[in-house]
C-alpha cells in the first residue's frame, strides 16, 4: 500500500510546536512549508509524492501511516530534525 503526504522539516521541537499552532489557527500547511521547511520539499508545498513502507525512516514512517487522509501529526523526531507530516491520500 502507497500513501501521499507533504511534510515540514525543522530544527527544533519548539519550531514544530509553532507551526502546529499556526495549522490550528487555519493556515495552510503548503505555505507553512515553502515558508519554514528546511527541506528541498518545502519549495514544492512539502510534498513527498506517493511512497510505500521501507522507503522512509521508521518514526517517519509509522507516523505516516497512522494518518488520516488529510490528518497531520504531531511533531515527530527523526535524525534529520523535527516533521510535521500530512497524509493527503
Amino acid at each position: 500500500m502507497n500513501i501521499k503526504a507533504r511534510h515540514i522539516l525543522v530544527d527544533q521541537e519548539y519550531e514544530a510546536q509553532d507551526i502546529e499552532k499556526k495549522l490550528q489557527e487555519g493556515k495552510s500547511f503548503e505555505d507553512l512549508a515553502k515558508s519554514f521547511s528546511k527541506c528541498p520539499s518545502g519549495k514544492s508545498g512539502g510534498d513527498l509524492g506517493e511512497f510505500g513502507k521501507g522507503r522512509m525512516v521508521k518514526s517517519f514512517e509509522e507516523a505516516a501511516f497512522g494518518l488520516g487522509v488529510n490528518q497531520v501529526s504531531k511533531p515527530v523526531r527523526t535524525q534529520f530534525g523535527y516533521h510535521l507530516i500530512q497524509r493527503y491520500e
